[in-house]
């Protein structure tokens, strides 16, 4: 069972799927048990949903990175999401917490980026690999701060305090071998892997990931 179609009901929801669930499996509790059976309706209700990779020659790759900020009430710790995508379905995806407290929005932003890009580097191995011809991992990000600390190797005082592991972001985009893009909130598909979401936006995001 995989998380990339999966939403807790309202009522039950903060965050998304499998990624909240799973927190809950040493000690789980009436709300989580109410928010598997939620899951477990949607799925029922969606079984012959799934996957479709269009035809045609030539493969593009294009990447959303988001994060909520402080979204777990208990740690405050924020969730890392990502997806990545062939031609428009997606073939790689995460939902997570991080492994440390973000300061700010931007830093949250930016920790998500650093693992999305991880992922791109990858992919464009493994790319290499198969000999696929494929153009510098394209990310789509929906914050400027975020963007703006990757491209400029200047360090300020709110944001000399993040772990060096995720500099790596600036390294790689230097090279050429990443390239970031802003991308508005309104159209950011990794959405889904952060936060729980209206019907509407759901039913987009999933969409928006080949899911049919």
């Amino acid at each position: 069972m995989n998380h990339l179609t999966l939403c807790l009901s309202a009522k039950a929801a903060e965050c998304c799927g499998m990624s909240v669930l799973s927190r809950s499996m040493a000690k789980p509790t009436r709300a989580a048990m109410s928010a598997a059976k939620g899951v477990l309706r949607y799925l029922a209700g969606t079984r012959e949903m799934g996957l479709r990779f269009p035809g045609g020659q030539g493969l593009q790759l294009d990447g959303y990175s988001d994060s909520d900020w402080a979204g777990d009430t208990v740690t405050r710790r924020s969730t890392t999401g990502y997806v990545f995508r062939v031609n428009g379905t997606a073939i790689s995806w995460s939902s997570q917490l991080q492994r440390t407290v973000a300061a700010s929005s931007v830093e949250a932003e930016y920790q998500a980026l650093s693992s999305a890009v991880r992922e791109a580097l990858w992919l464009s191995k493994l790319s290499d690999d198969l000999k696929i011809n494929t153009s510098p991992s394209i990310i789509k990000v929906d914050s400027q701060g975020a963007i703006n600390i990757s491209n400029n190797p200047m360090t300020s005082q709110r944001s000399k305090h993040i772990d060096v592991m995720h500099h790596l972001v600036r390294e790689w985009v230097a090279s050429g071998e990443v390239e970031l893009r802003y991308c508005p909130t309104e159209k950011m598909v990794a959405d889904v892997m952060t936060k729980a979401l209206g019907e509407a936006k759901f039913k987009w995001c999933r969409a928006s990931m080949g899911v049919a």
